[in-house]
């Protein structure tokens, strides 16, 4: 079975992803995560090139990591620069890493056209460069920058780059796919040449350019090369980099590579999660092995298989990443979605036949505009809701918003502002409370005056906030008569939980999302009450 090593650049070349900017902080939390998930190499980032990459390396010689080696990258040395000039050479040196990742150009059009330099030239800086950070004591890995595109061109001057690289005493060459333009074929054909030519392992850095940066670092496996790099979710500049979390459980559960442990393999999800918080960025629910939705079901002839044999359309027992079997439930679904939905939410349905009418009641709402897939919430009302005995917390009368606008005092700038105001009556058993508040904005309104009924019998509902309003239309061709769907987030700052409603009346649609809100948290803490 051959050895892999993992090589993650997602402070560096992930960092590149617009949107991202990662602090000093984050960079350091990330080490340790990617340390904890059996990660071989971190590249810490570019010393050379920013003040905050140079200050991580500054900070990394206190991490006390496990097993992982920080790895810093630079390019080689400029043309026309003795290499003990060199200032990124210096900031690699300075940066106190073991290991250097060393970027060359293995292409000669990259050389002449990029480069302006000869070939025989690039070839010298690649060896000069290799041998002083060596002299230094530094193991050196050579990225072959593109690599493949060059040898489209010429294949003779890229195999040569790697023989000078390995001979000046690089301990890996690294096959890059930079433009992320190479298919599965040409890599594993590639590879295949470079493992001949190369007397050190060959390892493959691929782009997502083509949308098969996992295949191709698969297929580079598959051929010989023995270090796969690539970033935590695919993040990367342009398109992205190769998914570390979907090569690892492939080369892992499909191929049988082991590259971490079993149990290391069980956080894969987490620490999908946890990095895209870092990067301040809303987890990809569509990501292979590791997105909330990799392993839901919505078609209900699939739901009905899996409860049969829970690998009737899973290809991976989901455990094993960390990840989880759920089931959605829309105008798709089948009795079973209902029954397995309830279930996985820990909710228990009276008998068979009251899931046959909640999958008729759900098909219903979905048809008027209501969608229970992020709306889990209103999902768990409408199971208890169907239950004889289920007595709501509290019970809308009726409601009346006014909207004004209003002229303000000639002593302030302006002339005219908007007043929202809503009045409510909602009835808790026998009494009945009727209060009217003042918000900015209908919505806003409508939460304060529920809110001021309701707190005379629930104080505890003090710590429900709102904190996401979404809006849909759903019938564009009607114009300002459209359906609408209204998603909200609410929050008692230990969970969240999402409600929805839907009318061709905005403030009637956000009303029922935001009463089933209220409702669902009074029925989740009734103690509180």
């Amino acid at each position: 079975m051959p050895k892999i090593t993992l090589y993650d650049t997602t402070l560096r070349d992930g960092a590149q992803k617009e949107g991202i900017s990662f602090s000093v902080a984050d960079r350091l939390e990330i080490a340790r995560k990617l340390d904890e998930l059996g990660i071989h190499y971190i590249e810490g980032g570019w010393p050379g090139s920013n003040p905050r990459d140079a200050e991580f390396f500054q900070r990394a010689g206190h991490l006390k990591l496990k097993k992982a080696k920080i790895a810093v990258f630079g390019s080689t040395a400029r043309k026309d620069t003795p290499v003990e000039e060199d200032a990124n050479l210096k900031a690699i040196l300075d940066s106190g890493a073991k290991i250097a990742t060393l970027v060359g150009k293995a292409s000669d059009k990259q050389v002449t056209q990029v480069l302006e330099c000869t070939l025989d030239e690039n070839l010298a800086l690649i060896a000069d460069s290799i041998r002083y950070l060596r002299s230094k004591g530094l193991t050196v890995f050579f990225d072959a920058e593109h690599f493949f595109d060059g040898m489209k061109n010429n294949v003779n001057y890229s195999l040569l780059c790697l023989k000078t690289a390995a001979e000046a005493g690089a301990a890996c060459n690294i096959l890059c796919d930079t433009n992320g333009g190479a298919l599965p074929g040409e890599v594993e054909k590639a590879v295949r040449l470079a493992c001949k030519a190369s007397a050190i392992p060959i390892g493959i850095h691929a782009h997502n350019d083509g949308e098969v940066a996992v295949a191709n670092s698969l297929a580079a496996v598959k051929a010989g090369a023995s270090q796969v790099q690539g970033t935590i979710n695919g993040y990367g500049e342009r398109c992205g980099n190769a998914n570390l979390c979907s090569i690892i459980p492939n080369l892992q559960l499909k191929m049988g590579i082991r590259c971490i442990t079993e149990e290391q393999l069980t956080h894969l999800a987490e620490i999908s999660h946890s990095i895209s918080e870092a990067a301040n960025l809303a987890h990809d629910a569509s990501l292979p092995f590791v997105g909330a939705s990799a392993f839901a079901h919505k078609a209900g002839y699939h739901v009905s298989g899996i409860t049969k044999w829970i690998d009737a359309y899973q290809h991976i027992d989901p455990a094993k990443v960390g990840n989880k079997t759920r089931a959605v439930v829309s105008d798709l679904s089948g009795k079973s979605n209902i029954i397995y939905k309830a279930k996985e939410r820990g909710l228990v349905l009276p008998h068979g036949k009251e899931a046959q009418k909640l999958l008729a009641q759900v098909k219903q709402f979905e048809s008027l505009g209501f969608q229970y897939e992020n709306a889990e919430a209103s999902f768990d009302l409408l199971v208890h809701r169907a239950r004889p005995d289920y007595q709501p917390p509290f019970e809308l009368v009726d409601f009346l918003v006014v909207i004004e606008k209003r002229r303000r005092p000639a002593t302030t700038r302006g002339g005219t502002e908007m007043l929202a105001e809503a009045m409510v009556k909602v009835k808790v058993g026998d009494q009945v409370m009727h209060t009217a508040a003042e918000g900015n904005g209908p919505v806003n309104a409508l939460d304060q005056a529920l809110r001021k009924a309701l707190l005379q019998s629930y104080p505890a509902l003090e710590s429900v906030k709102l904190t996401d309003y979404k809006v849909r239309i759903l019938e564009e061709n009607t114009g300002t008569e459209s359906q609408v769907r209204v998603l909200i987030e609410s929050s008692d700052g230990n969970e969240e939980w999402r409600t929805v409603g839907s009318s061709t009346n905005i403030i009637e649609a956000s009303w029922l999302a935001l009463a089933d809100s209220v409702e669902y948290w009074l029925l989740k803490h009734r103690s509180q009450g």
